[in-house]
């Protein structure tokens, strides 16, 4: 492999190695004195039959507003606005890269694949140069050849070489000479990638083959002390970032780069936030961690080459502990301190890694192994940090311990995660930079002060759709509203006449509501249920007594189960949490949304009841502070699953009759909701699918 380095600069035109030295001083823009203004109606002009909607020209004209002004700004958008060319046009106008962060890979395909080559090819008559843009991910999703260099000979924590299954080693050879297959296609599309990405690599291979050849963030050696340092994929990838006008990267790397010291990311000076409801939970799981036996059995294979015998051996001991501790205790979150198995292991495990470290002592440059080394390093400082973490105790911190259901082997693990991260996203997100924040769900109750706080900013009033709040606070708020016609294109039912939700799964009136009014459309339904064990008994019902198709998430992979969904005008598509944002079926193949019950956290949720039980303790209320804001965001995200275009039509149903009838919070939810017609009747409601259904 030693022409790799040829082998990049044939691709790139120049190496690696002077990519990533390339200065990081911004390019001169050679937009002159064009406004943003221009810029989307070039971008809207070029698409067949686009014109400019009046939402779109607000936001963009109040994100460049805040350019010029440093104000930070919340844009909530609804369904249909155009918000991605609503930023990214002003975006142009920045000197120095602009960073895109996005929840979803779904949309961040969207912007590299589609968006962003179709803005480059309008602006550049009026820009008279051509934009660039470039994808930023995680190290972990780019090819490692260092790992490729070993991965015929990598330690068993990666499982090639795990000691066979109770399935006999015959299965287990089968496995491993399927990895090794796998391996070899890697190798071969080693030298033939541009860029390493493993979403690039069709078909792919799994998890655990990838896992053989890509290298975690953490694990890294660097690239001056790694021997491929000067072909690293991850390094390019980052190297085209500091020279591209637009990056575009998702929020979990974000948060990484926020706790880390903002040295992942180029230097920017502005920041575009775009599914924001999603970021303090992604920075929430990017500042939580985990301890389980098979973590630190994997740490102590790592280390057994750099450490003493002794060293080794404590490891082992630690999470033999720490499997008793967890057996022990039961699953749900800890209140009242660790229990003394999981202290014992705790302690172990914090002696044991600090010993292992200090056994590996600095990596030096004429280490035999720096790569494994590192790993190793790496690996025994997470445990070592997060075992203290547990021990502390700390206020800040929430710990509980997941267990599978059910008897049997399964994953058991003790976590820790901060109890807030509006903190972290206060002092880290918005420094040295303007940050544009934009969802169709920021406005909760008709007021962005709820996300406000839960994104690290101070509370201001709340502004009129289509007028931006500007105050003395350091940021400004808007709501574009939407160019569709809610109260014209759908209904938002309530079943006030069904009791009040109490046990799990669905009750028989719920169940009965649901399939008149799926009978009354004759499909075309959508079906989002709070539980799996709801969406089974739903899918059941329908099943029995129609003659409708039943598609169930689970049963088959969820873009197969979509795409049926959407070619066949007789089917239901019923699923759990991971449908009330990630399905968009424009036109009629869904004119009905049925939600079960109001998407509350359950009491197991041990972050979400921590917060509430935090505000409780101060005099608040929990339920109202936590609860509520968690249930309006996640019944907004469903709700919008109906009316995906201009021409959409449609029923959204709520079988929970506390939206109509909870005087503490039902208005509350309502007024986060897209302004449907509303009713109770169940006749109007009714009579609407018969109609659609006839059409």
């Amino acid at each position: 492999m030693d022409n790799r380095e040829s082998v990049g600069a044939a691709r790139y035109g120049r190496s690696v190695t002077e990519l990533a030295a390339a200065p990081t001083t911004p390019r001169p823009r050679s937009a002159g004195r064009l406004t943003a203004d221009e810029l989307l109606a070039a971008a809207v002009g070029a698409v067949p039959g686009g014109a400019a909607r009046p939402g779109q020209q607000l936001m963009t004209g109040a994100i460049e507003q805040s350019i010029e002004s440093g104000q930070h700004l919340l844009v909530q958008a609804g369904t249909g606005t155009g918000k991605s060319l609503a930023y990214l046009a002003p975006a142009l106008l920045v000197d120095g890269p602009v960073v895109v962060s996005t929840a979803t890979l779904a949309l961040q395909s969207q912007l590299v694949d589609h968006d962003l080559p179709r803005l480059a090819d309008a602006v550049e008559p009026v820009l008279r140069r051509r934009p660039t843009f470039a994808v930023l991910k995680g190290r972990h999703h780019y090819l490692c050849m260092a790992r490729l260099d070993h991965s015929n000979e990598d330690e068993p924590d990666d499982a090639l070489f795990d000691a066979p299954s109770s399935g006999g080693g015959t299965k287990w050879l089968g496995e491993a000479g399927r990895l090794g297959k796998q391996i070899q296609r890697l190798r071969e599309w080693a030298m033939k990638t541009d860029t390493g990405d493993r979403d690039e690599l069709d078909p792919g291979v799994d998890d655990q083959a990838w896992r053989l050849v890509s290298m975690p963030a953490r694990e890294c050696v660097g690239a001056t002390r790694c021997p491929y340092g000067a072909e690293c994929f991850a390094e390019a990838s980052r190297a085209r970032a500091r020279e591209a006008d637009i990056v575009v990267t998702n929020h979990s790397l974000l948060a990484v780069d926020m706790l880390a010291g903002r040295h992942i990311v180029p230097p920017h000076k502005l920041l575009i936030v775009d599914e924001a409801h999603e970021l303090a939970d992604r920075v929430s799981s990017a500042s939580q961690a985990e301890l389980t036996p098979d973590l630190i059995e994997r740490a102590a294979r790592r280390a057994r080459a750099f450490v003493q015998p002794q060293a080794y051996e404590s490891l082992v001991e630690s999470g033999d502990a720490l499997a008793v501790g967890l057996a022990e205790t039961p699953a749900g979150r800890i209140t009242a301190g660790l229990p003394p198995a999981l202290r014992e292991a705790c302690t172990l495990l914090d002696a044991a890694a600090r010993a292992g470290l200090d056994g590996i002592g600095d990596i030096k440059a004429d280490d035999s192994d720096p790569v494994r080394k590192q790993q190793a390093k790496s690996v025994l400082d997470e445990l070592s940090k997060t075992t203290q973490r547990l021990l502390e105790e700390a206020d800040h911190d929430v710990a509980w311990v997941e267990k599978p259901e059910g008897f049997g082997a399964g994953r058991r693990a003790v976590v820790v995660a901060p109890l807030s991260v509006a903190g972290t996203l206060a002092t880290h997100l918005y420094d040295e930079r303007t940050v544009v924040a934009t969802s169709a769900t920021l406005a909760l109750g008709g007021r962005f002060d709820t996300v406000a706080r839960a994104l690290g900013l101070a509370s201001a009033p709340a502004p009129a759709q289509g007028s931006v709040v500007d105050d003395d606070s350091d940021w400004t708020s808007l709501d574009v509203g939407s160019p569709f016609d809610y109260p014209r294109q759908g209904i938002l039912y309530v079943a006030a006449h069904l009791p009040r939700p109490a046990a799990s799964g669905l009750p028989e009136a719920a169940g009965n509501e649901l399939l008149t009014l799926i009978e009354a459309l004759g499909g075309r339904a959508l079906g989002l249920f709070s539980s799996r064990r709801a969406a089974q008994q739903a899918a059941e019902l329908v099943r029995d007594r129609t003659d409708l198709t039943v598609l169930l998430q689970g049963e088959e992979a969820l873009p197969l189960l979509v795409r049926r969904f959407r070619e066949d005008r007789s089917s239901c598509l019923f699923g759990v949490m991971s449908l009330w944002q990630g399905v968009d079926v424009p036109g009629d193949a869904c004119q009905l949304v049925v939600i079960d019950r109001l998407p509350f956290p359950r009491p197991d949720e041990p972050l979400a009841a921590a917060r509430a039980a935090a505000v409780d303790a101060a005099g608040g209320s929990g339920f109202a502070s936590v609860s509520v804001p968690i249930a309006a965001i996640r019944l907004a995200q469903g709700v919008g699953r109906l009316i995906r275009s201009m021409d959409d039509k449609g029923v959204v149903a709520v079988l929970d009759s506390r939206l109509e009838t909870a005087r503490s919070y039902g208005s509350f939810l309502r007024k986060s909701l897209p302004p449907f017609w509303y009713t109770t009747r169940h006749e109007v409601a009714v009579g609407a699918l018969k109609r659609l259904a006839g059409s």
